[in-house]
C-alpha cells in the first residue's frame, strides 16, 4: 500500500526487452541499503516488486498486461519516474490510501496558472469516470491529488507550487497520457450498488 506522497522522482536508466516481458532498470536516491529486493515501490502510480539492485539503481520487471493498461509501455530512457516506497504501518498517511493498481490512463486536457499554482484538467476512459467525484481523491501518476470538478468525464485538480515542482506533473500538457487510480472506496461502492 502506498500514500500517494512522492518521495523521489527517479530517471528511467535502461529499458531491455526480455523472455519476462520488460526489464527497466531506474536511478534513484533512494539509500538502497534499505530497500529489499522484492521490495514493492510505486513507479507512476504502478507498483512493482525490486528484482536486483545496484549502486544507485534498481531493476524491474514488467509484464505486458501492465505494460498495455499503463503508460509504462511509453517509457523511454532518461524518463522521469514519480517513485514511491511502500508504506509502514505507523507511517504518517500524508495522502490517501493508494493501492498501486492503475485503474486506467487518462489524458491532460487543459494546463492553466491560477495564481501560483496549477489547474489541470483530465479526461477520463469510460466508465472508470463514474467512480470519480467533487472532493474525493485520485492518484495521477502516483500523486495523491484532491478532485475539485468533475463534469461528464472531465475531472479538476489543482497542483500547489511544491506538487508541481517535486513530481512529474510540473511536465504536464495537453494530450500527455496518465496513470489514473480510483479511491479505494469509490471502487468498493460501486461495485456493492452493482451486485446489490
Amino acid at each position: 500500500m502506498f500514500t500517494g506522497i512522492i518521495t523521489d522522482v527517479g530517471k528511467v536508466r535502461s529499458i531491455a526487452d526480455t523472455a519476462r516481458d520488460r526489464r527497466f532498470e531506474i536511478e534513484t536516491r533512494f539509500d538502497l541499503s534499505t530497500v529489499d529486493i522484492g521490495a514493492s515501490i510505486a513507479h507512476a502510480g504502478c507498483c512493482l516488486t525490486v528484482v536486483e539492485k545496484g549502486d544507485g539503481w534498481f531493476a524491474v520487471e514488467v509484464s505486458g498486461e501492465t505494460l498495455a493498461r499503463t503508460t509504462l509501455g511509453r517509457w523511454a530512457v532518461g524518463d522521469p519516474v514519480n517513485l514511491e516506497r511502500s508504506a509502514k504501518v505507523g507511517d504518517e498517511l500524508g495522502g490517501h490510501i493508494v493501492s498501486g493498481h492503475v485503474d486506467g490512463v487518462g489524458e491532460v486536457v487543459s494546463v492553466n496558472s491560477e495564481g501560483g499554482s496549477h489547474r489541470v484538467r483530465f479526461r477520463v476512459p469510460r466508465p472508470l469516470h463514474r467512480y470519480i467525484a467533487e472532493k474525493g481523491s485520485i492518484a495521477v501518476e502516483g500523486v495523491s491529488l484532491t478532485v475539485n470538478e468533475v463534469e461528464d468525464d472531465v475531472f479538476g485538480v489543482n497542483l500547489i507550487p511544491h506538487t508541481w515542482d517535486v513530481t512529474t506533473l510540473g511536465r504536464l500538457a495537453p494530450g500527455v497520457p496518465v496513470n489514473l487510480e480510483i479511491d479505494m472506496l469509490a471502487r468498493y461502492l460501486a461495485r456493492w450498488r452493482e451486485t446489490a
